[in-house]
């Protein structure tokens, strides 16, 4: 496999683009069955993304890559009317990360998984408002949902469970990228 831009490896981020904008969506969607869920994107999101954005970070080894999946995630985010700083501007962060560590690890495997873990962040904009948002996030919750999802909510997520999430998606996301790694021998060539 050229491991290049290309035409066809152009077309495949394309493809892993929508996966991942998608795949974010479901992750996000989950919320709506239960409040642990919503507390819990980060250990979803590692869960379910890493295979994606491994599998196109190892598609291709060049700048870039990370770009193509977040402006999936923000073609989404225009979509659904819901291109605002607090979901914008972490995903800049992230792949700007992303690009930075993928590039310093001279897009290797440990830099590609590293930047899967940026990467499996993309639903931070959500989450990360039940701690620095509460507020908002209640009265979201409120409106939205159906009676008592908001204070389920607030007492599902104390404070001292936003550093346990994180690292508990941080775990799964190489746990998943690693395990699929080694399913898929190929992905290295």
């Amino acid at each position: 496999m050229n491991n290049k831009w290309n035409r066809n490896n152009a077309l495949w981020m394309l493809l892993y683009a929508v996966l991942y904008a998608i795949v974010t969506a479901v992750v996000c969607v989950t919320g709506s069955i239960h409040p642990i869920f919503f507390v819990c994107y980060q250990i979803t999101a590692g869960l379910l993304l890493s295979p994606i954005i491994i599998r196109a970070f190892r598609r291709v080894q060049a700048p870039g890559a990370a770009v193509c999946l977040f402006l999936g995630m923000f073609l989404l985010l225009l979509i659904i009317r819901d291109a605002v700083m607090w979901h914008v501007v972490p995903l800049i962060v992230i792949t700007a990360l992303a690009e930075v560590v993928r590039a310093m690890a001279k897009y290797s495997r440990a830099g590609d998984i590293g930047a899967t873990v940026l990467m499996s962040f993309s639903s931070f904009g959500y989450y990360g408002q039940i701690w620095f948002n509460r507020a908002y996030t209640y009265e979201c919750a409120v409106e939205e949902m159906p009676a008592g999802y908001g204070d389920t909510l607030m007492s599902v997520s104390p404070v001292w469970a936003f550093p346990v999430v994180v690292a508990a998606g941080i775990i799964v996301s190489v746990l998943i990228t690693n395990a699929y790694m080694k399913k898929h021998t190929g992905i290295d060539k």
